[in-house]
């Protein structure tokens, strides 16, 4: 349980320091639906104009949330006031007493925000199966919407936390036309982490001046560079969301196009907030003890290289091997040739932490299996693969496998 499990040895040192945003207000509060002792439910409210951009799970069962943030974001953007996350209960694969219940939350906060119910977007993480007690959520509203606060940040990002060890936060400050911008995001995450995205959930949000269509063309170009290039167990869920909001106080001049170069530094700035916040989930990895970095080069295609990388990343034998410190390359090669793309077997190279390990097909003669396991005895683990075939690289972030994953997961629902 989230409320008891030591923090992961990889969180960051300190929560940063959010600054208030403007047009966004937060709280939080306690349901008890599953969690005792700490907040696990969060409300946002934004100004009237707020575009909203969101992306979502490719499971083929989504959950209740899930479908309703889509179906009131056309092409996933439009707008929103309100934000409403409940934490213990993924509101997943309830059928159509689920369905209601989210209506209910959704009615519920629309009436306090005064608003339109599919101005609320919605959110729901934790168990699949379980209906969802709309009347522990919608009684608590009125004092929620009664103490929004801008500089709550870190209490509504603690409050979205299931088995997480740690609160995730990120901030940055843009340029556009000179004119300072804020971009602040929350993330949860810790198991069931896949591509395209997992169970996790995260919420970015800027005072920036951004139509809807801008909006989602950055978060998709975004999305692909982070939290689609982070795996914790290959697991995809039910639940996957990450939503961007533009609240548009900042007092920039218009901009039509997610291209503009006048977006250059807001680009590169989201960029590095969500890259952070996508991090953070593959260091609270469940069990996780180590950080790992694969890249691959010499691909086919970036395509190749991606699949490659994460061939790398979720082999249980890789993962297993880096969680005992051993200097096992052999996994390596193994993880490259089963992930089916093109490959050239003599002229594949291997390196761990910098250090030369394979090359031209075999070991390289000058190989230290002791200056590797020195390496692996870190927190931090890179991999460097080069394939032979072509141009393209991409980098994926993964943890090790340990048994505390075992763990966690054999007690969850306890």
């Amino acid at each position: 349980m989230a409320a008891s499990s030591p923090i992961s040895p990889l969180a960051p040192k300190n929560f940063p320091r959010m600054p208030a945003l403007a047009g966004a207000r937060l709280a939080s509060a306690a349901s008890g639906m599953r969690y005792k002792g700490r907040d696990d439910l969060l409300l946002m409210a934004f100004d009237k104009g707020t575009s909203v951009a969101g992306m979502f799970t490719t499971s083929r069962a989504p959950s209740a949330p899930v479908d309703w943030c889509r179906k009131h974001l056309v092409n996933g953007q439009g707008h929103a006031r309100a934000l409403l996350v409940n934490a213990g209960n993924a509101n997943a694969f309830t059928g159509i007493k689920g369905d209601k219940a989210l209506r209910d939350c959704a009615a519920a906060a629309a009436k306090q925000i005064g608003c339109t119910r599919g101005q609320v977007m919605i959110g729901s993480t934790g168990v699949i199966g379980l209906l969802l007690d709309s009347a522990k959520i919608t009684g608590l509203l009125p004092a929620l919407a009664a103490k929004l606060n801008p500089d709550a940040w870190r209490a509504g990002a603690e409050a979205i936390r299931t088995t997480d060890t740690f609160a995730k936060g990120a901030t940055a400050t843009a340029k556009i036309d000179g004119v300072e911008v804020r971009i602040n995001g929350m993330a949860k995450g810790s198991g069931m982490i896949a591509p395209d995205m997992a169970t996790m959930l995260a919420y970015v949000a800027t005072d920036a001046t951004l139509p809807p269509d801008v909006l989602h063309a950055l978060l998709r170009k975004s999305v692909q560079n982070s939290f689609n290039m982070i795996s914790v167990d290959s697991d995809t869920s039910t639940s996957d969301t990450v939503m961007l909001f533009a609240t548009g106080k900042a007092m920039h001049g218009a901009v039509l196009r997610a291209g503009d170069p006048r977006l250059r530094d807001f680009r590169q700035k989201l960029d590095a907030v969500m890259g952070d916040l996508a991090r953070q989930v593959v260091c609270d990895g469940e069990g996780a003890r180590k950080f790992i970095s694969v890249r691959v080069t010499g691909a086919a295609s970036g395509r190749a290289a991606k699949k490659i990388a994460m061939s790398i990343a979720n082999s249980p034998l890789v993962k297993t091997a880096i969680a005992g410190e051993d200097a096992n390359w052999g996994r390596i090669v193994m993880a490259v040739g089963k992930a089916g793309e093109a490959a050239s077997r003599d002229a594949l190279s291997v390196r761990i932490g910098g250090l030369p390990v394979a090359r031209k097909g075999m070991a390289d003669p000058a190989y230290s299996e002791s200056k590797v396991t020195a390496h692996m005895k870190g927190q931090e683990i890179e991999i460097e693969v080069d394939v032979g075939v072509g141009q393209a690289a991409a980098t994926v972030w993964t943890c090790d496998l340990t048994h505390g994953y075992i763990d966690i997961n054999a007690n969850y629902r306890s």
